[in-house]
């Protein structure tokens, strides 16, 4: 890990998350820009594993690729169970969920923003995936 490195915050953060994530073929990766709603975060990065496994991955690979650029999470959950992983940075909090949670809680259906859907060119599934509100 970088001693003297400057801590990414922000869309730079975001970016690295998701440059991360799609490494590990996340699906789905949506972003969500909070700062101008009352919500608990300015960034929400929510994406899908294939499974449990799959999500660890997603996670540990978040968190080492963000750790060597001196930018450790502040706090993460789920890694036990792998169902609805969370990858807290306090402005940015990514979501690492199985596709059944996701559409169960449909966390983007919280607040009215627009959603930057990102993928990566070799995910058939990303091309497929539309999010339908309640």
């Amino acid at each position: 890990m970088k001693k003297n490195g400057e801590i990414l915050g922000g869309e730079v953060l975001v970016n690295e998350v998701v440059e991360q994530a799609m490494s590990k073929k996340a699906h789905n990766i949506a972003v969500l820009d909070l700062r101008t709603q009352s919500a608990p975060a300015d960034w929400f990065v929510i994406c899908e594993g294939d499974n449990a496994v799959h999500n660890r991955a997603i996670s540990l690979s978040v968190q080492m690729g963000t750790k060597e650029k001196n930018t450790p999470p502040w706090h993460t959950e789920g890694d036990e169970d792998g169902r609805w992983v969370v990858v807290d940075y306090a402005d940015v909090v990514v979501h690492i969920m199985l596709p059944d949670v996701r559409k169960f809680y449909a966390l983007e259906s919280l607040w009215d923003v627009t959603i930057d859907k990102r993928s990566s060119t070799d995910t058939e599934a990303d091309d497929e995936w539309t999010f339908e509100p309640i």
